[in-house]
C-alpha cells in the first residue's frame, strides 16, 4: 500500500473511536437520530479513506501493470470493488 499511511491510521482510528461511541450510544438507549448520524459520519470516513487507497492503487498499482503489460488482473480487482462500490 502506498497511502499515506499517517493518515490512513489516523482516519482509521478516528472511526474506531467513533464506533465505540456508536456502541455506547446505543447502550445508552440514545436517541435514534443522534445515532445515526453518528453512524453517517463513521461512514463518510471509511468512504474517505476507501477511496484514498483506491485512487492510489490506480496511480501506482494499476499503472506499473500497464506499463508491464500484466494489467488485466488489477483491471478486474478495480471492477470488482466498482461493482461491490454501486450495489
Amino acid at each position: 500500500m502506498r497511502s499515506d499511511r499517517e493518515k490512513v491510521m489516523r482516519l482509521l482510528k478516528t472511526a474506531r473511536g467513533q464506533i465505540d461511541g456508536l456502541m455506547r450510544m446505543v447502550e445508552e438507549d440514545r436517541y435514534c437520530v443522534d445515532i445515526s448520524n453518528q453512524i453517517l459520519a463513521t461512514q463518510a470516513i471509511l468512504r474517505n479513506v476507501n477511496s484514498q487507497i483506491l485512487h492510489d492503487h490506480l496511480n501506482h498499482c494499476v499503472r506499473e501493470a500497464m506499463e508491464t503489460d500484466d494489467a488485466a488482473e488489477k483491471i478486474n480487482e478495480i471492477m470488482s470493488i466498482i461493482d461491490k462500490l454501486t450495489k
